[in-house]
């Protein structure tokens, strides 16, 4: 929740400028938390943000580790929502493509035509800040995206990930974010951020750039270019945004859709999920070499 660039900052889901006073800080806090509790009338999700801004700046050594990260302590000083690094040594899935990849050249491209000057430093949180939400959206579904493909790596030697899959020609702009497959099914994933709570209607994501239909329908195109057949279309969201670990929204064609919390991804793909179609044997690998020959990256 406070880490996305379309999120609100702790200074604002407390009602206080940056550079308010630890003492003004306090009272906010306190306010805060009188308004939205909801034993008087409060939001229950907005009383839980609330407390987590606290966390954050509460303290004289939380609010400058929030600061430096988040661009509030100065141009010295900032951190940037650069590509990540990888760390780990553990067995990966077999990649293939960038995560990321096509949204970061996108959004530094309309940036540069937004300020019209090129910005030396497009990923400062403060820069960020004041940029049109659109853009910032750009930024926050790219670094959803790598978060997602962090973990899909993890998955194991018996798993294969493609990121940042081009749909085919009938929707030449559009593209499915990841496609994974393993012994448990063949998976569309989008990663998505709204910098807040999920919510549905209708079977749709509300405030969503990326919407369900955009991703059922580049998996079904998909699908009939490589003669595939899919288990499941997920929308995954970070943690903080979704109620429910796992929310079934509907099934197209006997295809589930779901949208999920982050961080119960590599469960559902090793696992499986009830009801849907799980690949082994020979036709795992069919299906592994057809995508090979079919896959164009964004």
């Amino acid at each position: 929740m406070f880490d996305s660039p379309l999120s609100a900052s702790a200074y604002e889901v407390l009602g206080v400028a940056p550079e308010a006073s630890d003492d003004e800080l306090r009272r906010a806090f306190r306010l805060q938390l009188r308004r939205t509790h909801p034993d008087a009338g409060g939001d229950a999700a907005v009383f839980i943000r609330v407390q987590r801004a606290w966390e954050l700046v509460g303290t004289p050594q939380s609010r400058a580790a929030y600061d430096r990260g988040h661009g509030f302590a100065g141009a010295e000083q900032w951190s940037e929502w650069g590509a990540p690094q990888r760390t780990d040594t553990r067995p990966r899935a077999q990649v293939h493509g960038e995560a990321g990849g096509w949204l970061r050249r996108q959004y530094v491209a309309r940036v540069q035509d937004w300020a019209d000057a090129d910005i030396a430093a497009p990923y400062d949180p403060a820069f960020v800040r004041t940029i049109p939400v659109e853009l910032r959206a750009l930024l926050a579904h790219a670094l959803a995206e790598e978060e997602s493909a962090r973990i899909l790596a993890g998955l194991g030697m018996g798993f294969t990930v493609w990121h940042d899959v081009a749909a085919p020609h009938e929707a030449a702009d559009g593209k499915i974010d990841h496609v994974v497959l393993g012994p448990s099914g063949l998976f569309g994933v989008m990663s998505a951020d709204t910098g807040g709570d999920v919510r549905f209607r209708g079977g749709e994501v509300l405030g969503a750039d990326a919407p369900v239909g955009g991703l059922v329908k580049g998996i079904r195109l998909l699908s009939r270019t490589a003669r595939v057949r899919f288990s499941a279309a997920l929308l995954v969201f970070p943690d903080d945004d979704l109620a429910e670990p796992v929310v079934p929204i509907r099934t197209e064609r006997s295809m589930l859709v779901a949208v999920m919390r982050r961080s119960v991804l590599p469960t559902v793909l090793r696992t499986g999920i009830r009801g849907t179609r799980v690949i082994g044997g020979n036709e795992l690998f069919d299906v592994r070499t057809r995508l090979q020959q079919t896959v164009r990256f964004a």
